[in-house]
């Protein structure tokens, strides 16, 4: 096309000690200025739930998006990406805690263990197109959905009972159980104050030695027993006032 001329850039990222790696890839008709995607995957459910999402553009979206992966040695041999549009809450593969109206996801199903993977999302415009290659290994982005139900309940005087459920995407608990970690929060003469306890491996924990007459708010995050990955996020709080006298 007369008077167009086509720019790319190329930004090569290596995150020190880990296995990630991004490659950023743009190119567009002169004059036309296109958002590159910016991707985030996770595995929710090790080793058979892994997603990536990225926020559709604020102003002027794409036309559409091409969404492929493949293993990092076996480019040639690339696979589509299941894409699920924002607002498909409905989804049985996006759990309630990262669904959103401005979020894309795909799915990337059947990945190999131990296997460096690269994805490339792809956003199509009228003038041109933007890409972001992300590389990972399957057992570097394991990050499972936050526990649920978390309950809290007085149990002895100063003491209570922490409960809470595993999350139900997690489906392999049995091969690939999860550890937790509790966060305690409270204020001391308008100061906030917390504590962090775990790992704990049971979903019950009794707490000891708390304040009668404070108030406290409690949230649970889970990660695999072995330490692939990262913690979720944190639960939901629960909160209690501590009695003033023995039950």
């Amino acid at each position: 096309m007369a008077g167009s001329v086509c720019a790319t850039m190329t930004l090569l990222m290596c995150v020190a000690g880990s296995q990630a790696l991004d490659l950023l890839r743009a190119a567009a008709t002169s004059g036309n200025h296109h958002s590159t995607p910016t991707v985030h995957c996770w595995c929710a459910s090790y080793p058979n739930l892994t997603l990536c999402s990225w926020p559709k553009p604020p102003h002027s979206p794409p036309t559409h998006y091409i969404a492929t992966y493949s293993e990092r040695h076996r480019q040639l041999d690339t696979k589509q990406c299941q894409l699920i549009p924002p607002g498909s809450s409905s989804s049985a593969l996006i759990s309630a805690s990262s669904s959103s109206d401005q979020l894309w996801h795909c799915h990337l199903p059947d990945l190999k263990l131990l296997t460096n993977y690269i994805i490339n999302i792809t956003a199509v415009y009228p003038g041109g197109s933007s890409s972001h290659l992300r590389s990972f290994m399957l057992e570097d982005i394991v990050k499972p959905d936050p526990p649920v139900d978390v309950r809290v309940s007085p149990h002895e005087f100063r003491s209570l009972l922490v409960e809470w459920s595993p999350p139900p995407t997690w489906v392999n608990q049995d091969v690939f159980p999860l550890k937790y970690q509790i966060l305690y929060q409270w204020e001391n003469r308008g100061s906030p104050k917390s504590v962090n306890l775990g790992p704990f491996e049971n979903t019950i924990v009794t707490l000891k030695g708390l304040m009668p007459g404070r108030t406290y708010l409690f949230q649970v995050c889970a990660k695999e027993l072995l330490g692939l990955g990262e913690c979720s996020a944190w639960s939901s709080p629960a909160k209690i006032t501590i009695p003033r006298t023995k039950l």
